[in-house]
């Protein structure tokens, strides 16, 4: 397979990737398994659209939701009217300690839960279970050095 087509399909597969576990439209997968792979890093959306064949009208809709959410981010050229996106540099970052945030706020909703419910009742026992493990994983993120996207020299 060429190395073209190898690179597609992995974007394909990131696409699906996407949109199975953060259903985003396929289409915003896409895009950033593109800009995770492309070079030059950074693209404009024509070079963008043409890559994964869609079109501009769904390219700009989904790169405004990628870039809302961080993901990517827009960059200008001086004396050049294009738009270029790459994947923010910290975007992995960014994600994990949002999934973090939400899940630290699940925790707090099954806190409540149980409060509501009465401690040590039936009902309760559902939401204990769910806190304990909510729990659990905030606190080994919490024990885990600070990620660092810089390479050792």
């Amino acid at each position: 397979m060429a190395e073209r087509e190898q690179e597609l399909e992995w974007v394909e597969r990131m696409a699906m990737f996407c949109a199975e576990e953060y259903g985003v439209p396929p289409i915003a997968g896409r895009i950033l398994g593109w800009l995770m792979i492309c070079d030059p890093p950074e693209q404009s959306a024509g070079q963008i659209a043409t890559a994964i064949g869609a079109s501009k009208a769904s390219l700009a809709t989904n790169m405004r939701m990628l870039t809302d959410a961080k993901f990517v981010r827009r960059r200008t050229r001086p004396g050049e009217r294009t738009n270029y996106y790459r994947v923010d540099d910290d975007a992995w970052e960014t994600v994990i300690r949002r999934r973090m945030a939400g899940l630290a706020e699940f925790r707090d909703l099954a806190a409540d839960g149980i409060d509501l419910a009465g401690p040590g009742s039936a009902r309760a026992e559902r939401l204990r279970v769910a806190y304990e493990a909510y729990a659990w994983i905030i606190k080994l993120f919490a024990e885990v050095p600070r990620f660092s996207t810089r390479r050792e020299r």
